[in-house]
């Protein structure tokens, strides 16, 4: 006679991934998608490189002090491009991801919430890195632009921190007002370019009026590109600054209060699909 299985066995279980490994999966999907993304790609990495080319090319002056526009003007369009590979891309790719059913889906999956997040802000940091360096490359080998020194790469490195982790968190939230991709690209790239133009990306912040320095005071923008130009430019020109310094430790303040609100705002406004739905 055959044997007969014991009754109340139980099949061993599948080991489950770890969360360490279940992140880096979900980076990975995320840097794939982005890169397959032609559109995405050329609007985040090629158009800063483009305005340090085109405006470096044209705007080629002194602005005293032995300092070129475009080495003012290198602080500028990195801000724009940390801004671009953080809030605008956050705010669109979410915003179609809600409206394609993509978040839905990813909802009923037994895949961690947290995974998805990271995945998002590991794409934010290596895109806002390569644009970075893309730029830096650029500006030294065609323009000249002289690096920052010493202890000026650490402050590069907390400005950029804090200036990508507050447009990170308000891409997030932002994403949450659009009803697909479309609506948010255009409603968010109109926003940012006007805040790069008051914002000291494309002129210099002085001669911008006062009231819209007023109004670029309130946003990270600002404040990114003043804290990134305390690093590409000498003391001397920080009397040009509104308050005749570079105010590092306001940029920290602001950058930091903004990383706060945009954790607050994500937290009461993310949705996982769109409204009206089930």
């Amino acid at each position: 006679m055959s044997a007969v299985p014991a009754t109340g066995t139980t099949q061993p279980r599948t080991a489950l991934p770890s969360m360490a490994a279940v992140y880096r999966s979900r980076a990975g999907v995320e840097l794939k998608e982005f890169f397959r993304q032609r559109e995405s790609v050329v609007f985040t990495l090629v158009f800063p490189v483009l305005l340090l080319v085109v405006f470096g090319a044209v705007l080629d002056y002194d602005l005293g002090s032995g300092v070129t526009f475009i080495q003012y003007f290198v602080a500028g369009v990195i801000a724009a491009g940390i801004l671009g590979a953080s809030l605008q891309n956050m705010a669109i790719s979410i915003a179609t991801e809600r409206a394609d059913g993509t978040l839905k889906s990813l909802y009923g999956t037994p895949m961690p919430r947290s995974a998805y997040f990271v995945g998002k802000v590991v794409q934010v940091l290596a895109v806002t890195v390569l644009i970075i360096a893309i730029l830096l490359l650029v500006g030294v080998v065609f323009y000249d632009v002289q690096l920052p020194s010493g202890a000026d790469w650490l402050t590069f490195a907390w400005v950029t921190a804090l200036g990508a982790a507050a447009c990170t968190l308000l891409g997030i939230a932002v994403s949450s007002l659009a009803r697909n991709g479309r609506s948010a690209s255009a409603t968010v790239t109109p926003i940012a370019l006007v805040l790069q133009f008051i914002s000291g990306v494309f002129f210099q912040f002085s001669q911008v009026p006062v009231w819209m320095q007023t109004v670029a005071s309130v946003f990270p923008l600002k404040w990114m590109a003043q804290g990134l130009r305390s690093v590409f430019l000498p003391d001397a020109l920080a009397a040009q600054e509104p308050a005749g310094t570079w105010e590092l430790g306001r940029v920290a303040l602001v950058l930091g209060a903004w990383c706060l609100a945009g954790l607050v705002l994500c937290v009461l406004t993310f949705r996982w699909q769109e409204r009206g739905t089930r």
